[in-house]
């Protein structure tokens, strides 16, 4: 009688189960990526706060001069050089100093059109804030003033999305 060389065999096994540690390179890679972009989104979200922060305290700022300067509490051109310093202030807490800080004339015009005026500051009301700063004391206003207190409140609500960025 020949024997069965089939029972001489073990019986059937499953294998030993896969170990959930370490994971496998692609998980650490996906585990990584996922770290860098919630590293990312936090950043993002930190400068939209900031900016809309100081966009807010900016606009409070503003309105308060405003009402000042309508009350005739300040004359024409302290109002014109204090709205130039509150829009130059803002312009440096949020973007480069080496960006802002060189800007006058023309030149800080184009960058007030350029980050949320669209051209209403070097083509419009907005050339009152250099050109009243250089006319004689007593001389002939020569703008709309109503039109630059629109046009600069436009232009800080426009700020309120920006971060400090180098692009403009």
């Amino acid at each position: 009688m020949n024997p069965d060389p089939l029972a001489a065999l073990r019986p059937w096994h499953d294998p030993a189960p896969v170990p959930w540690w370490p994971p496998a390179p692609g998980w650490w890679l996906l585990a990584a990526l996922l770290c860098l972009a919630l590293a990312l989104a936090a950043r993002h979200w930190w400068r939209a706060r900031h900016a809309r922060a100081l966009s807010r305290a900016a606009l409070g700022e503003f309105l308060a001069l405003r009402a000042r300067c309508r009350d005739g509490a300040l004359e024409r051109r302290a109002c014109l050089a204090a709205l130039s310093a509150l829009l130059r202030r803002l312009a440096l807490a949020l973007y480069p100093r080496a960006r802002v800080a060189g800007l006058s004339g023309r030149r800080w015009l184009a960058f007030l059109d350029a980050t949320g005026g669209g051209g209403a500051f070097g083509a419009g009301a907005g050339r009152v804030l250099i050109e009243d700063a250089l006319r004689p004391q007593g001389a002939r206003a020569s703008g709309d003033e109503a039109a630059l207190w629109v046009l600069a409140e436009h232009w800080i609500r426009a700020q309120s999305g920006r971060g400090r960025s180098s692009a403009c």
